[in-house]
């Protein structure tokens, strides 16, 4: 019955309503009803030229790295390239379009453009079926860019425990509140810096623990 559903009605307020995957089902052969009705993927990708979304460009041209992994034996996106952003051209179902080749890069709706031409895109192909990443494979492709930011985040860790004298005095009624640099940041800077009060639970932090061969003491951010 669901899958009647869906190829009959997909954009329909009910199946919108109740089948989640709805959302992000883009169908070439009905760009028109998708962009109107579809309730999740035009607004995620920035499509609506109305309605785009700044902040949405400027958190994803924010990224220190982007790996994109694209598995050869993938059933769940279709086409697989999806996976690299890319799809099929409006109107049909073939070619399947590089993401290069999408209007989504070119005009640069969401940053992905910005991101790759800054070297920050990595394209990867694996073997296997939708999300079938081997631990060896997390290790070798994705373990080095947390590396990276872990070395950062703790850098930056340092240089705030650092911050000795105050900028400025602010006086109110009762007393002199001191402030320092780190008092005048936007709470998403410091959630963005690696300073929030945010626990990871502890089996994810086992897990990664393991795959960067971190110590107890030296514990994750």
């Amino acid at each position: 019955m669901a899958n009647n559903l869906i190829k009959s009605e997909i954009y329909s307020a009910y199946v919108q309503d109740h089948l989640t995957p709805s959302g992000y089902l883009k169908l070439p052969n009905d760009i028109p009803d998708y962009l109107k009705k579809c309730r999740f993927l035009p607004k995620l990708n920035n499509e609506l030229a109305d309605q785009r979304n700044s902040t949405y460009k400027e958190r994803f041209i924010s990224l220190q790295n982007l790996v994109l992994i694209m598995f050869e034996n993938d059933n769940v996106l279709i086409p697989k390239e999806t996976a690299w952003f890319g799809y099929y051209p409006n109107g049909a179902f073939k070619p399947v379009l590089s993401a290069q080749q999408t209007k989504l890069y070119l005009e640069d709706w969401i940053g992905l453009k910005t991101l790759n031409e800054g070297g920050r895109v990595h394209f990867l192909n694996l073997s296997g079926g939708h999300l079938g990443i081997s631990t060896s494979d997390i290790k070798k492709h994705v373990v080095p860019y947390l590396m990276d930011q872990t070395s950062s985040l703790s850098t930056q860790r340092e240089n705030r425990g650092n911050v000795g004298m105050p900028r400025k005095v602010k006086p109110n009624s009762q007393s002199m509140q001191i402030v320092t640099d780190i008092d005048d940041q936007e709470p998403t800077e410091s959630m963005l810096g690696g300073l929030s009060s945010y626990e990871w639970p502890a089996s994810i932090k086992s897990f990664f623990r393991e795959l960067i061969g971190l110590s107890e003491e030296n514990d994750l951010v």
